[in-house]
This record gives structure tokens, C-alpha cells and sequence, in this order.
């Protein structure tokens, strides 16, 4: 699969780095809120409207739920995995131009 080269927002990454192991949604809010050291607090509306789009491009998946649960969990695909490591080949980028700038080099 072609993946899309693009920006993730801080809360898509977050989330994304959040599901590598099956959590629901308030529990990828505890543990976005616990990877930023509470600097990044997802509100319901945005968290929802996330999840909703990485569904649509594949990048996590819902897990089977119990029959009478409300609560569905979520886990990275092996598409939201490439998407992350992309990301993250990203940042490495735009951290070392400017470090190298900044430092004069």
C-alpha cells in the first residue's frame, strides 16, 4: 500500500503511538494525557472524530466487543504502524535541519 506522505496532527500521533496496545477511548486519553505528560488532553469530540478517521484510512481497527458493552476497544493496524514510523522519520528530519541551523554547522 502507497502510504500518503503527511503531517499527523500531535493528537493523531499520540493516539496512534497510544493503541500498540488495545485500549478504549478513555483509556487512550489517560495514556495520551500520561505520553505528554499532561500537555496533551484530548477532549471526547476530538478523540471521536480521530478514531473515526484513522478507521476510514485503515490505520487502527475496533476490536470484537461483548455483546452488551458499550465500550470498544481499539488497536494499530500494520498500516497505522508504517504511518507511524513515517512520522516519526519525519520529526527526526525537521529536528536535526534545526538543530543544525540553530547551531551554525
Amino acid at each position: 500500500m502507497i502510504q500518503e506522505n503527511i503531517a499527523l496532527t500531535e493528537a493523531v500521533y499520540y493516539i496512534l503511538l497510544s493503541l500498540h496496545t488495545p485500549l478504549h477511548g478513555y483509556g487512550i486519553m489517560l495514556k495520551v494525557s500520561e505520553l505528554s505528560s499532561g500537555r496533551v488532553k484530548l477532549a471526547a469530540g476530538t478523540l471521536y472524530g480521530a478514531i473515526n478517521t484513522m478507521l476510514d484510512k485503515r490505520w487502527i481497527r475496533a476490536l470484537p466487543g461483548e455483546k452488551n458493552s458499550r465500550k470498544k476497544e481499539y488497536v494499530i493496524t500494520d498500516t497505522g504502524r508504517e504511518t507511524t514510523k513515517n512520522e516519526l522519520a519525519r520529526l527526526r528530519e525537521l529536528l536535526t535541519n534545526g538543530e543544525l541551523i540553530i547551531s551554525g554547522r
